[in-house]
C-alpha cells in the first residue's frame, strides 16, 4: 500500500487496504472489461460516488450540450463529419478521439472534478477516463487513467479520492489504482485473479455461462488451464473476450469461440472443455495460418477436433 486512506474513506477503499499485496476473485463478464462486474465494495462506492455527484451526466446524444464547470464550459464537439470528437475547455482542447462522453461532474474533498470518457469505441473495449479539474488559483488540468490497450476500470468515488479496480482476466495481475487533487495517481495494492475455492469438475455448468471465460472461475478448469498455458493464459483468455454462449460436441464437452476486441479475424481463440475427462483444450490463430494449440491439435479428440475444424470453415 502505498498510502494509507482516511477514515471517513468508502468501503472500497477499506478493501483495497485488506487486499494490498494479496489476490482477490476478477467478476469475468462477456461484455466488457470496462463494464465488467466487480466487487460488492466497488458497487457501494459508486453509489457513494452517486450521493456526492453535482451534476448528472447529459442524455447520450450525438450532439452533447456545453457542461459549466469551475467558471467556464466543457465542450465536445466532432469538427468534422466521421472525425474524432473533440473534449475542450474554453476553447482549449484537452483530449479527443471516435467516441467522447461526459460521465459527472464530482466532489474530492473541496474540489470538483469532471469525469469524461474517451475511446476507440467498437464492440467489447471500454474507455479511458479523462478527469479534469482546476486547481485554486491555477489553470485547467487533466490525467488521463487507462490502465491497458482496452480502456480503464469503472471509477469508485470516495470522499477523498477516485478508486479504479482493474477487469482481471484469468492469470493476470494488475495494480488497483486512485487518484486525488493532492496524491495524483497512486497505486493502492496489487489484485491477481483467483478462481473460487473449493470448486470442481462436477461444478462445471456450461447453461451459465455467458462467455466460456467464465469456465475459468472453476477451480479445477482454472488449475487445468494453468498447467497447458502458464505464462500465456492473460493472452489465451483475451482472444475469447468477444463472444457468446458455448455449444456441445456429441460426447458432451462444450466449446466456444472468440476474438480479441478490435481484432476480430486477425487473432481469433477457442477453448473447449471436457468435464468428463477433466481436460481443456485451446488454440490461437498463429503466424502463417498455423494455429497455436495446447495441447497440439493432432492430439485432440476427435469431436473437438472437429468442432475446430468447423469453426474455420475447414
Amino acid at each position: 500500500m502505498t498510502r494509507s486512506l482516511l477514515a471517513g474513506a468508502c468501503a472500497l477503499a477499506a478493501i483495497l487496504l485488506a487486499v494490498s499485496g494479496a489476490t482477490a476473485q476478477s467478476q469475468t463478464a462477456p461484455q466488457s472489461p470496462a463494464a465488467s462486474d466487480q466487487p460488492a465494495a466497488n458497487q457501494a462506492a459508486a453509489d457513494q460516488g452517486a450521493s456526492s455527484t453535482s451534476d448528472a451526466a447529459p442524455a447520450d446524444t450525438d450532439k452533447q450540450a456545453p457542461i459549466p464547470f469551475e467558471g467556464g464550459q466543457l465542450t465536445i464537439t466532432q469538427p468534422e463529419q466521421d472525425g474524432e470528437k473533440v473534449l475542450a475547455y474554453d476553447g482549449k482542447q484537452l483530449a479527443s478521439n471516435y467516441d467522447v462522453s461526459f460521465d459527472r461532474i464530482v466532489k474530492i474533498g473541496d474540489v470538483n472534478v469532471a469525469l469524461v470518457d474517451v475511446g476507440d469505441g467498437g464492440n467489447q473495449c471500454g474507455p479511458a477516463k479523462v478527469i479534469v479539474w482546476k486547481p485554486k488559483d491555477g489553470e485547467i488540468r487533466t490525467t488521463t487513467v487507462e490502465q491497458d490497450e482496452c480502456g480503464a476500470p469503472p471509477a469508485a468515488v470516495s470522499d477523498d479520492a477516485i478508486h479504479f479496480v482493474p477487469f482481471l482476466l484469468p492469470g493476470a495481475t494488475k495494480p488497483a489504482l486512485q487518484w486525488s487533487p493532492t496524491e495524483g495517481l497512486t497505486t493502492s495494492g496489487n489484485l491477481t485473479y483467483t478462481p473460487e475455492p473449493g470448486t470442481d469438475w462436477k461444478d462445471v455448468d456450461a447453461s451459465k455461462y455467458d462467455n466460456i471465460i467464465d469456465a475459468f472461475h472453476n477451480e479445477a478448469v482454472y488449475k487445468a488451464a494453468q498447467a497447458l498455458l502458464g505464462d500465456d493464459m492473460p493472452d489465451m483468455a483475451t482472444s475469447l473476450l468477444v463472444g457468446g454462449g458455448t455449444e456441445k460436441t456429441a460426447s458432451g464437452a462444450f466449446y466456444a469461440t472468440g476474438c480479441v476486441p478490435h481484432d476480430c479475424g486477425g487473432n481469433d481463440g477457442l477453448m473447449a472443455v471436457d468435464p468428463v475427462k477433466h481436460k481443456v483444450y485451446f488454440a490461437r490463430r498463429g503466424q502463417n495460418g498455423e494455429p497455436d494449440a495446447w495441447p497440439p491439435v493432432k492430439d485432440w479428440p476427435v469431436d473437438i477436433k472437429k468442432a475446430y475444424d468447423d469453426t474455420q470453415g475447414n
